[in-house]
């Protein structure tokens, strides 16, 4: 079994994909480090050698932010902007979407499930 930065890789899957089951790294990056490690992208986990995967830790480790050095990074720079106030800042605290989104439909996913207001009842005759 491949652990490489606390994550255990997906045994049967080819290493392009594996890799991609790390915080941080997409297949673009995954397909870089692979070829700089020089590994063949399309074997499978299964089939690496321990020299491939202690390379492959080693690189991710020395040249990339990963897993949860890079979470906390990412809680930050969102503290940050929380601190500062700036706009961006606001919509995370309220739980708003923060990239310019329409909120009236939509925007379930922030918003959270739906709370429904009822309407004031009309006076009968």
């Amino acid at each position: 079994m491949a652990r490489i930065a606390g994550v255990d890789l997906p045994k049967n899957k080819r290493g392009v994909i594996s890799l991609t089951y790390i915080y941080g790294i997409g297949p673009t990056r995954s397909k870089e480090i692979l070829a700089k490690a020089g590994v063949d992208e399309n074997t499978k986990v299964n089939e690496w050698n321990d020299d491939n995967i202690k390379t492959l830790t080693k690189m991710i480790q020395e040249e990339y932010t990963v897993e949860g050095e890079l979470r906390s990074e990412v809680q930050m720079n969102i503290k940050r902007l929380m601190d500062i106030a700036s706009y961006r800042g606001l919509r995370h605290r309220r739980g708003l979407p923060v990239r310019g989104q329409r909120t009236q439909t939509n925007a379930r996913t922030r918003k959270g499930k739906k709370k429904t207001v009822a309407n004031k009842k009309k006076a009968t005759k």
